[in-house]
């Protein structure tokens, strides 16, 4: 049985920034788990541009952007295994010895690739970085039959990028995700005839630069509150029928139109890779199908940590890269913590610190936060707490409470719910509000101070 200090799950863009960051941190025994065939994950398909200006201050595309880490990662002989696939994650209580109380739990993860076989790990600790997967068709109740031509927007992209492969000649497209927005400009240079874009809410789910850049630029028509209503063709596809919705995302009858096409993509969402996490016993968040995290970006399983896309979706992959740093200098901390000779209380959770931790809650607007919790014994001198919005709202404030009492708040033109936002917490501005009204902090509130538009 192999042993590391800390294993990484994924070697996308999280995975190798948290190596990484872990290293420069002072763990240098670790291991990097990837279930394709090299590193880089999925930027190795986005040969677009637009990725680097917040972590390079530049512009480059995702493989220039992957090699990046790629590069910091060999110049730091940080070891990975490829074709990898963990099957399993366990942590367990091990016995105490005479001379610690208190043991910090053993994690051990199970993988299978062809040159070791069935292989049984143990770790001190566990960073999840697996990414993130695409909402199928399955998952839409389109009706129909499943003839050629129905391709998620992501697997189109690697046909298209990495295979040389065109999936269709006219294509119709659901959902305005930014995969989906990217590939209409994609598959509109490579020839092919993009006749409209169709989504399903009120407005569009990508980044607003992406809706010029991908659709209004290239005069590619955007249907909002429309979604396919049928699907004709039984050996190949041979055109959608659209209908608009009404408030409640059903059809409206005399509202239908059909478009002729030989390929429909689906770019409907996208859902972190948790099976791993959730057979673990790690505490997920409703809303994000994500962990739960506290300031440290650790679940509810001490020792394992989660970052990008497995944690949450995220719009920008310098986001992705600026978190999972964090999850890999927390983990570096966490073992130095845990397994010192000079700890006194190796792996002990206090009753007291788990009492301590103050819920972030999301209101008024807000559908989610990242973190859930914060710990301000745990929480450095200031903390980017990510989240994202329920409707577009224009004119608006984001308020910021704590123990249900104004901090502050941050004007903002317009928010909406395909870019993600943030606020930065100060440890400095919440040990003074408990000092101030001289009660406890229980809650930290975030919420959008303004009506929907």
């Amino acid at each position: 049985m192999m042993e590391y200090d800390l294993i990484i799950i994924g070697g996308g863009p999280a995975g190798l920034a948290a190596a990484v960051s872990a290293f420069d941190s002072g763990v240098k025994d670790i291991l990097i788990l990837e279930r394709d065939g090299e590193l880089g994950g999925i930027l190795n398909q986005c040969i677009h541009n637009g990725f680097g200006l917040h972590t390079f201050k530049e512009e480059l595309t995702g493989p220039e952007y992957a090699d990046r880490f790629i590069r910091q990662v060999k110049e730091r002989n940080i070891p990975s295994w490829l074709n990898t696939m963990v099957l399993d994650i366990s942590a367990q209580e091990p016995e105490a010895s005479a001379d610690e109380k208190n043991p910090a739990p053993v994690k051990t993860v199970t993988v299978m690739n062809r040159t070791e076989g069935l292989t049984v790990l143990r770790t001190k600790a566990v960073i999840l970085a697996m990414g993130c997967r695409e909402r199928p068709r399955g998952a839409l109740n389109i009706p129909g039959y499943r003839p050629a031509g129905i391709y998620s927007a992501g697997t189109a992209q690697r046909l298209v990028n990495m295979e040389g492969f065109m999936p269709g000649k006219e294509i119709v497209i659901l959902g305005s995700g930014d995969i989906g927005l990217i590939m209409a400009r994609r598959m509109t240079l490579e020839g092919a005839k993009v006749k409209v874009v169709a989504e399903l809410m009120p407005y569009s789910g990508g980044l607003q630069r992406n809706i010029v850049q991908c659709l209004k630029d290239f005069g590619i028509p955007l249907k909002l509150s429309h979604t396919v209503i049928d699907i004709d063709g039984k050996e190949r596809v041979k055109g959608v029928t659209l209908a608009q919705v009404d408030e409640n995302k059903k059809p409206i009858p005399g509202t239908e139109e059909y478009i002729s096409c030989d390929t429909l993509l689906l770019s409907v969402g996208l859902i972190p890779e948790n099976e791993l996490s959730s057979r673990l016993g790690v505490q997920m968040a409703p809303a994000t199908n994500g962990p739960c995290v506290n300031e440290s970006l650790e679940t509810s399983v001490p020792g394992v940590f989660a970052c990008g896309n497995v944690l949450h979706v995220h719009d920008l992959v310098d986001y992705v890269s600026q978190e999972a740093a964090n999850a890999g200098r927390y983990a570096a901390k966490y073992i130095k913590a845990q397994y010192s000779q000079q700890a006194q209380h190796i792996g002990d959770r206090s009753e007291h610190e788990t009492k301590a931790a103050i819920p972030i809650l999301a209101k008024d607007g807000v559908r989610y936060t990242v973190p859930q919790t914060i710990r301000l014994s745990r929480m450095e001198d200031s903390l980017t707490v990510r989240f994202r919005v329920a409707d577009v709202y224009r004119n608006c404030q984001i308020g910021i409470y704590l123990n249900d009492r104004p901090l502050r708040s941050i004007l903002r033109p317009r928010l909406a719910p395909g870019e993600m936002e943030q606020v930065i917490l100060k440890k400095e501005e919440l040990l003074s509000m408990e000092q101030q009204t001289g009660t406890p902090l229980f809650s930290i509130s975030i919420a959008v101070q303004t009506g929907s538009d």
